[in-house]
């Protein structure tokens, strides 16, 4: 017999259903204490037809001992694990928000092409943070715990409604601290669309496997699609060879210097990467508050709470959002020219008389990119006109 909201599991009172992937579930739940306190925590239970699986029990372990090292503000941290009923469960932080994905799919949906520049390089940044901290974890000794995600995408971040950022799942991360877990040569795991060059040869990875797919998810928010996306032999040839349009090509008023930085995140060479998430951070910090010196986590939850304004009046909350971010919201949503990014104009081409050696042709063209998002996530965007572009022979 299934659970249900209201139900005893452990020491938990079961709130409501969140949802089911892969082979767990998660609930939302409340710890009861003595004298009534409570505190929210979200239930990750492993589902039981895979309750004998061997190897996802012991990832999910793996999962909970790494975890439960880690206590960080851009990291959802893990209160407890244990079984019930003979079934495998974490109890963990409940963040009230939305799963990155969600936020850029509603985004889409609501008239933007992809997430705005400083939202997605706050959010970015902070992903950077959580993940630094993790990187450099040392055990009791000061030795390095060697912690990497290896499964960073929209999917692992959570944004909450008071404009916090977590990563989440670290499932298949791989620590030190694991000695009997260690995955064999060759075999890979994670999400193949963020697999770093050297993850999907299935060798040896390090932190800049983490910087890596934090800049795919950068990219993915600041395009509104994949750096490169397709099959998987197809997706890992690009990869290795570096074959990622700049960003530009699909978003032209992005900043050059933003462009820079996120491809420096992307270059297949691990050497000529951020040789960390800190350094990585560092750069989007310093463009972040030199080009939007007053941009704060509340900007993220205004956000939110006007994306998901519809889910949240459903469950009966009402959060408020100022009237001068709806000002900067509109702003957000116009198409790049009108929000005064610079227009490249050509100069006027006067005809070359005839009686010149070389007479100068000029061609034009006037193309439009269609930024389209996942196939899985069929949303309606808006066509945006790239640059009229000039070549003189």
């Amino acid at each position: 017999m299934g659970l249900e909201a209201g139900d005893t599991f452990g020491r938990y009172e079961l709130v409501s259903w969140l949802g089911r992937g892969g082979m767990a579930e998660t609930w939302h739940a409340q710890l009861v204490g003595a004298a009534g306190v409570t505190k929210s925590v979200l239930i990750k239970k492993v589902l039981p037809e895979y309750a004998d699986d061997e190897a996802f029990i012991s990832m999910f372990i793996s999962e909970a001992r790494i975890s439960a090292t880690l206590s960080h503000g851009n990291v959802a941290q893990v209160f407890d694990f244990g079984r019930v009923d003979g079934e495998y469960f974490l109890a963990m932080e409940f963040v009230d928000g939305q799963p990155l994905h969600r936020v850029l799919k509603r985004a889409m949906k609501s008239g933007m092409a992809a997430l705005p520049i400083p939202v997605a390089v706050f959010i970015a940044m902070e992903m950077c943070r959580g993940l630094h901290y993790a990187h450099t974890r040392t055990d009791g000794s000061g030795a390095p715990l060697g912690i990497v995600h290896r499964d960073i995408s929209p999917d692992n971040v959570l944004i909450g409604y008071e404009g916090q950022v977590k990563i989440v799942d670290f499932g298949i991360a791989k620590a030190k601290l694991l000695r009997g877990v260690k995955t064999a040569p060759g075999v890979v795991k994670g999400k193949y669309l963020f697999f770093s060059p050297e993850q999907a040869r299935g060798e040896e990875v390090d932190a800049r496997t983490d910087v890596w797919a934090t800049g795919v998810v950068l990219y993915e928010l600041l395009c509104g699609r994949l750096p490169v996306d397709g099959p998987p032999h197809v997706v890992m040839m690009k990869v290795a060879h570096g074959e990622i349009p700049a960003l530009r090509e699909l978003r032209p008023d992005l900043p050059d210097e933003l462009n820079d930085i996120v491809l420096k995140a992307l270059n297949p060479d691990q050497t000529q990467r951020f040789a960390s998430s800190h350094a990585f951070g560092d750069a989007l910090a310093g463009f972040l508050y030199s080009n939007f010196p007053r941009f704060s986590a509340m900007s993220i939850a205004h956000l939110l709470r006007v994306l998901f304004r519809g889910d949240l009046h459903q469950e009966g909350r009402e959060l408020a959002v100022p009237d001068d971010f709806l000002v900067e919201l509109k702003a957000w949503r116009e198409p790049p020219a009108q929000q005064g990014a610079p227009t490249r104009r050509l100069p006027r081409v006067v005809p070359t008389p005839p009686p010149l050696p070389s007479p100068v042709s000029v061609v034009t063209q006037d193309s439009q990119e269609t930024v389209r998002p996942r196939v899985t996530d069929a949303v309606d965007v808006p066509t945006r006109s790239l640059p009229l572009m000039a070549r003189v022979a």
